[in-house]
């Protein structure tokens, strides 16, 4: 079974999504192993997402990870990660259709709802950074 980690955003638990989208996960017959909601820290926040501290827009993402918990989810599953990332949507989510989660649900780019791992690779990584 492939492993894929999943983040739900503390927009998602401010709008009470939580319920929706954790049913749309299990509704495809992915099986959540550990799940815990938490608060993140800078430090945190900055490891995860070290690929865009040099963009303009990190510090808003920044801002927005550490405003409210996050709730931290291990899923598996066939092709998990792939599956996951196409219900998530784009991170743009003007370019997120209906029927995905960011096409249904976001509002904006930076409070986008939730983080998927975009390869196997750094599922476990990301998996091994949140739930040592």
């Amino acid at each position: 079974m492939e492993r894929t980690f999943v983040m739900l955003k503390p927009e998602t638990i401010r709008r009470g999504l939580v319920g929706e989208i954790i049913s749309r996960i299990e509704k495809k017959n992915f099986k959540i192993v550990d799940m815990k909601m938490m608060s993140l820290g800078e430090e945190i926040v900055r490891e995860h997402y070290q690929h865009i501290a040099d963009k303009p827009f990190f510090v808003d993402t920044l801002n927005n990870m550490t405003s409210g918990p996050v709730i931290a989810m291990i899923i598996e599953g066939e092709d998990v990660v792939k599956a996951i990332r196409n219900m998530m949507g784009p991170t743009k989510w003007l370019d997120a259709p209906a029927g995905t989660i960011r096409g249904d649900y976001a509002n904006n780019t930076t409070e986008n709802l939730i983080h998927g791992s975009d390869s196997v690779e750094n599922a476990e990584i990301e998996i091994n950074r949140f739930f040592k």
